[in-house]
């Protein structure tokens, strides 16, 4: 059986989305799958960003992460997303690299990629089932494979109980409220195991 190739695929303005999808990169490569963790390309004005100074340290301190590109989506099997809520939806930015993706689309190229999906917001009821929905609804014109974690792993439950997908809170301070790392390798390993069972059929 070929390896897993997985990309897992962020956009993180002050980095919580970013360690998620480290975590999910690391809990993929466990389960033996080649991982490329990739981040969206930043396409705010350099004004607003300035005027965060977490914003711009962190898009700073990420610079060398490779950024996706339809090319990448071509080449996984399998894809993590691990995105913020924008009013219960995502980021302007997803949505734009979303929107590259109709040529591929048009040649049934994204047909049955497995997928999985990730979120963060400020409050519990800020929109982060909505926004992994959402972003569910691009992959379900794809014709891919949503592979969510459901509650098949106690660390689902430990993780704050979102069956669509693992998604935290962050505090004003920047910090993740509920201990989801767990959830997050989980959903990356049952994702592989899946996209396995798709390959090699």
């Amino acid at each position: 059986m070929s390896q897993v190739k997985l990309a897992v695929i962020y956009y993180s303005s002050t980095g919580t989305n970013y360690q998620m999808a480290k975590w999910a990169a690391e809990g993929a490569e466990g389960a033996g799958a080649e991982v490329k963790l990739l981040r969206v390309a930043e396409t705010a004005p350099e004004s607003a960003i300035a005027q965060n100074e977490a914003w711009k340290n962190h898009l700073e301190a990420t610079k060398d992460v490779p950024v996706a590109s339809p090319e990448d989506l071509e080449w996984a099997d399998g894809i993590i997303f691990s995105v913020p809520t924008r009013f219960g939806n995502v980021p302007s930015q997803v949505k734009q690299f979303l929107d590259t993706t109709g040529g591929l689309w048009a040649k049934g190229k994204l047909v049955n990629k497995v997928v999985s999906a990730m979120s963060s917001a400020q409050n519990s009821h800020g929109g982060q089932e909505q926004t992994i929905l959402s972003l569910y609804t691009t992959m379900f014109h794809w014709g891919a494979i949503i592979a969510a974690p459901g509650y098949s792993d106690p660390s689902i439950f430990a993780g704050g109980g979102n069956p669509y997908g693992t998604s935290v809170t962050v505090d004003q301070e920047g910090n993740m409220v509920e201990d989801v790392e767990a959830a997050v390798k989980h959903q990356a390993r049952r994702t592989v195991e899946i996209t396995k069972k798709i390959i090699s059929n």
